[in-house]
């Protein structure tokens, strides 16, 4: 599976993927604590990171497994990443586990120097046509990160759930449940 958009193409990461999105992780994590301006110690981020490898080291351990990664690449480079998989944590939380059964759509982060070209964007859709393929129906996704949850609004409509004050006095996390087929056409 490879889907090409300019010079961008989007891959399932593979093991020679893992150092570069890594590189991701390192990199678009603690830029967007900082424009959120969340004042998170260095331990926290570096924890998000940790998290965030491990996921994608459990996913090439596991091949057959329930969660998966893609990779937006250019010149050899992963410059973004997005993953599919079981419920994270924060959302079982928040909902109470009503969506236990429901995989997360996650992970998205695009290096700085790409963001607001569309791969994020293009990462969905073959997430989504990846989903499709294998006739997944719904999915969720959830965002502390306020910058996000606009661009999620914009583009999945209104929250499932809005817990308030999740992540301190004025930090709402989002959650969405949706469809697979009702964001993007399939051919």
């Amino acid at each position: 599976m490879e889907m090409k958009m300019g010079n961008i193409k989007i891959i399932a990461l593979t093991r020679q993927d893992l150092l570069s999105a890594e590189i991701v992780f390192e990199t678009a994590i603690p830029d967007a604590f900082i424009k959120e301006g969340l004042t998170l110690m260095d331990e926290d981020i570096q924890e998000e990171i940790s998290n965030k490898r491990q996921m994608l080291i459990s996913s090439l351990d596991d091949q057959n497994g329930d969660l998966k990664f893609l990779v937006a690449k250019t010149n050899d480079r992963v410059v973004g990443t997005i993953s599919f998989g079981p419920c994270g944590s924060d959302i079982l939380s928040c909902t109470e586990s009503e969506l236990s059964g429901v995989g997360e759509l996650g992970s998205l982060y695009i290096l700085p120097e790409f963001q607001d070209q569309g791969i994020g964007s293009a990462l969905i859709h073959e997430m989504l046509k990846t989903l499709h393929g294998k006739g997944i129906d719904e999915f969720c996704l959830d965002s502390g990160y306020k910058r996000a949850q606009k661009r999620w609004i914009r583009k999945f409509g209104a929250p499932y759930k809005v817990v308030n004050d999740y992540w301190g006095p004025g930090y709402e996390h989002m959650i969405w449940l949706c469809r697979v087929n009702q964001f993007t056409p399939f051919e």
